[in-house]
């Protein structure tokens, strides 16, 4: 007798455990969604979340993401030292001298002060801010460059809500006097197991080479009209940036085709920037005769092979 109730209070037991359990389940089965929007001194619309994805665009499973609130505008003068001082950056630093192949993301980040509302005035402070960014990006490459750092790099210029990039705390914290608020780097950090960068052909728009005629890097007028498409599809398509690879045909010497191809790609280059592409997103290469895609021992094919490559990456 004893037993039999011993097992029926268990039983008892079992089921107010079980129907807490199901209730309990069943008040937290649908997660209640906070509001992505910051309500106080201004409402943020959604479209100011959605420079979000230059903060994830380039993370992968694997990626080591590392933000430093280093002002990127003294850059040139850090790297000037004789000893550079990088301050909060200095891990950064450390880690790729220590991890020399590692592949690795720099981006620049950057906010327009949420007090100035034209909008006129607004997009000459982001010209103005891309501007710095990229003097302080040609300033660490050249230094990266002098120190025989071998680390593949990538630059990125990014521009954020301020609003966004506060979270929270936007609503406590009075708001800085600069128009430009350089709100710092954001490093991402690849592996040996994954790759930083992806495929630059992956999801990106095609375009034809550019030809040229022998032994010229002059652009003829009927290629204006293409470059046009390129810089329209770069502009509107900032998460890309564009590699220009400029080829010879096989008649001069091997110097002399390397500097000539690399002056097409050069040419090219100046063309996207007069229409507004940032120089920090169009890289350069040569390859002078290397790869031909024509018979150098007819016109035809040495036209063929006169040209830059545009990649879109």
């Amino acid at each position: 007798m004893k037993n039999r109730l011993v097992v029926f209070l268990a039983a008892i037991l079992l089921v107010f455990a079980g129907q807490e359990a199901f209730a309990q389940k069943k008040q937290g089965g649908k997660k209640k969604e906070s509001s992505p929007y910051i309500e106080g001194r201004q409402k943020v619309r959604q479209t100011d979340y959605d420079t979000i994805w230059k903060f994830t665009n380039f993370a992968a499973k694997g990626v080591h993401i590392y933000y430093c609130p280093f002002d990127y505008t003294a850059m040139g003068y850090v790297t000037g030292m004789r000893r550079p001082e990088w301050g909060e950056l200095q891990p950064a630093i450390n880690y790729m001298t220590k991890v020399s192949r590692t592949p690795v993301l720099m981006c620049a980040v950057y906010a327009i002060n949420p007090a100035i509302t034209d909008n006129a005035e607004r997009e000459a402070l982001a010209a103005e801010a891309r501007g710095e960014a990229i003097q302080a990006i040609n300033a660490f490459d050249e230094w990266k460059t002098g120190c025989e750092m071998h680390n593949k790099m990538k630059y990125q210029i990014a521009e954020v809500d301020y609003r966004y990039w506060k979270g929270s705390s936007y609503l406590n914290e009075p708001l800085p006097d600069d128009q430009i608020i350089h709100v710092g780097m954001l490093l991402y950090f690849g592996t040996k197991k994954v790759a930083l960068f992806t495929d630059p052909s992956e999801g990106a728009r095609e375009f034809a080479d550019i030809k040229f005629f022998p032994n010229d890097a002059t652009i003829a007028d009927s290629w204006y009209s293409h470059i046009d498409s390129v810089a329209v599809y770069l502009k509107n398509n900032d998460r890309h940036d564009v590699l220009l690879i400029g080829y010879a045909d096989n008649s001069g010497t091997e110097t002399y085709n390397t500097a000539l191809s690399r002056q097409r790609a050069v040419e090219i280059k100046k063309a996207l920037m007069a229409r507004g592409v940032e120089e920090v997103r169009i890289e350069v290469q040569a390859r002078g005769s290397e790869e031909p895609i024509g018979d150098n021992d007819t016109y035809e094919g040495r036209i063929a092979n006169n040209r830059v490559a545009i990649k879109i990456q």
